[in-house]
């Protein structure tokens, strides 16, 4: 296996590690302790339960305190518990203020979940770890993907000639600046690797959704992707609004209702196989009562017909997805472009679908190991972020300082033969966006015409020794410091 495959299944082993250790209940780890850390949330009070999509058991609930929350994003792999019981492994489905909704990866809900003393504790993102360290096992058997592989790491020189953009393109978007139309053009005429950057405000989301529409009107098939749900759901909602026929797949819980209708279940949901998987969830809402009439107490037999229907229920449960996933591949054949995260692409089973594109939004986010579990989905890539940004959260120090917090995007730029920097940015006053060009951009970052007379002085005030210490914002985790910013206002007036 090749050195540096064998070093990130290092680094993923060391993050696993990592995790356990630092969100498993002990004697030294208390609920108490992991609560102050903001890894666990206890007590929770369940308000709601049903059965999802894949009729899994869904809990809405709602914390009688306030709590920091801010761990507990979108998809996080989380652990039901409490005192004395086998705690249920699952999944964060939202989390906004004191309620949310979580998943739980079991074929009906504990008989104690709406008992006193339930919580939420983070855990270990162990599937998500498996995935990325099957998809790196498997790199050296597919042999364009390790040339690729190779040609980032430095060891064989790529073969990719800079494109010539020799066909014009008639642009959707009239407003795009020379650098974004450069991009596009690039992106069109890709090879095998594309690379948009910029920092944030030079229309990066913008130049996609028009390169997006340009490969979608040659006939080309795109998958879209990006680390997290948000900004999947950017990307989907600008997508939409210029008519392209999409699909979001993954976590639909939360989605924004427009885009809740383009993904499998919200386009299946007034469809006959709707009524077909009612009918099954009925079934297995009747064998999961019969079984719970059966109680934990109860002897030997009573425990094996209690086990032999919730088999039942599973077995069912399996035949629901079954049909979903037969449905959904009409679904995924007519759709332009498909969205998701990594991990809901790698669920969503596209590998019998021929996709040209894969477009990865916010890549500087993104950990090594999960880019190449999609990459095998398209010959032709598009990495889009900013390498120069705030590297992907890494909690092991070992792995951080082995390097496996250099995103797929940092990695790539330093080898890739086609780069683009999208070079004006729209948000930020020059005096301030100055300071950006010459420090991380080599002077290239230009500001659009309308910020240009906008202020020209910045002011650097040393507060050394001032005594003015941060403390902990009002959502628990973030740091204010308000001596700092009472001086800043006042100097401001002057």
């Amino acid at each position: 296996m090749h050195p540096h495959i064998q070093h990130l299944i290092r680094c993923i082993n060391l993050e696993e590690k990592e995790q356990t250790e630092r969100y498993q209940l002990s004697q030294a780890h208390t609920v108490r302790a992991l609560k102050a850390e903001g890894l666990a949330l206890h007590p929770i009070s369940v308000t709601r339960k049903s059965f999802g999509y894949a009729d899994y058991p869904e809990i809405s609930f709602r914390l009688p305190y306030p709590g920091t929350t801010n761990m507990f994003r979108d998809g996080a792999a989380i652990e039901c518990f409490k005192q004395g019981e086998e705690p249920v492994k699952g999944i964060m489905m939202s989390l906004e203020g004191k309620t949310g909704e979580f998943r739980l990866f079991a074929p009906d809900f504990p008989d104690w979940i709406e008992d006193e003393g339930v919580g939420l504790k983070l855990a270990p993102d162990t599937r998500t770890n498996s995935i990325m360290k099957e998809a790196l096992t498997g790199l050296e058997k597919n042999k364009h993907l390790f040339q690729l592989f190779e040609e980032l790491h430095g060891d064989t020189s790529s073969n990719s000639a800079t494109p010539a953009y020799n066909v014009p393109l008639a642009f959707f978007n009239k407003n795009l600046n020379n650098s974004q139309q450069q991009a596009v053009s690039a992106i069109t005429e890709n090879q095998e690797l594309t690379i948009v950057h910029g920092p944030p405000g030079t229309g990066k989301t913008t130049t996609l959704i028009e390169a997006v529409q340009q490969l979608a009107k040659r006939g080309e098939k795109v998958l879209v992707t990006a680390p997290s749900n948000a900004a999947v759901d950017n990307i989907c909602k600008g997508l939409l609004q210029k008519g392209i026929q999409l699909l979001r797949v993954g976590n639909a819980s939360k989605t924004d209702e427009a885009i809740f209708m383009h993904t499998p279940e919200g386009r299946l949901s007034n469809s006959k196989v709707q009524k077909d998987i009612r009918q099954l969830k009925l079934r297995a809402e009747e064998f999961r009562r019969m079984a719970l009439k059966y109680k934990r107490t109860f002897g030997k037999a009573e425990r094996e017909q209690r086990s032999l229907l919730f088999k039942e229920v599973k077995n069912i449960r399996n035949e629901i997805k079954q049909l979903q996933h037969y449905n959904e591949e009409k679904l995924f054949t007519e759709a332009q472009v498909i969205a998701g995260t990594p991990i809901g692409l790698h669920d969503a089973g596209l590998g019998t679908i021929t996709f040209q594109h894969l477009i990865v939004d916010e890549a500087g986010q993104c950990i090594e190991p999960l880019a190449w579990c999609v990459f095998p989905l398209a010959p032709k890539i598009v990495l889009a972020g900013d390498h120069l940004q705030l590297p992907p959260t890494v909690l092991s120090n070992a792995a951080q300082k082995a390097g496996f917090n250099r995103s797929i995007l940092e990695i790539a730029i330093e080898t890739a033969p086609v780069v683009h920097l999208l070079n004006t940015q729209y948000r930020m006053k020059p005096v301030i966006a100055g300071f950006s060009s010459e420090y991380f951009y080599k002077g290239l970052l230009l500001s659009a015409s309308h910020l240009v007379n906008q202020g020209t002085h910045l002011t650097f005030i040393d507060t050394a020794g001032s005594g003015f210490n941060e403390s902990k914002g009002p959502d628990g985790s973030s740091l204010q410091n308000e001596g700092e910013l009472n001086i800043a206002a006042t100097a401001s007036k002057r």
